[in-house]
């Protein structure tokens, strides 16, 4: 960490974008598909409630997007600075946008997980998560 204070988890602000998408781009989570001003620009239009950050020194060092639609919850945009990845940041981002679910009656949450990511397969695993049995890349807690 950057500091001997933990992380301070809080609901994302519009001052927040470009340290926001400087995060997903460094994580490899921005591409030409996924324009992390367009995404964030959307999230905050519809629910922003469910849109967290991790802050360190002023420094937004963790993000976490959830979404729900009253039949699953969903989580998007996971992201730890890379120099702090192991550090339990993902953890905690996830726990506190899985608390919110769960607050606002989400029964069931899923996370879309690549077969080619095999770190955020096995922080998977570390969170509990089970795989779908029909074999989607989606795991669920």
């Amino acid at each position: 960490m950057l500091n001997s204070r933990p992380m301070e988890l809080r609901r994302y602000e519009t001052s927040d974008q470009d340290q926001v998408a400087a995060l997903w781009k460094e994580c490899g989570l921005a591409t030409a598909a996924n324009n992390p001003y367009r995404d964030i620009q959307r999230k905050t239009a519809n629910s922003p409630e469910l849109f967290f950050v991790g802050e360190e020194q002023g420094q937004i060092v963790a993000s976490c997007m959830a979404g729900y639609d009253w039949h699953r919850g969903w989580i998007y945009y996971l992201a730890a600075a890379p120099s702090l990845q192991g550090k339990g940041l993902n953890a905690r981002i996830m726990r506190h946008a899985e608390k919110a679910l769960l607050g606002s009656g989400c029964p069931k949450i899923g996370l879309m997980v690549g077969k080619i990511n095999a770190r955020a397969s096995v922080f998977c695993s570390k969170m509990g998560c089970q795989s779908d049995p029909g074999g989607a890349e989606q795991a669920f807690i």
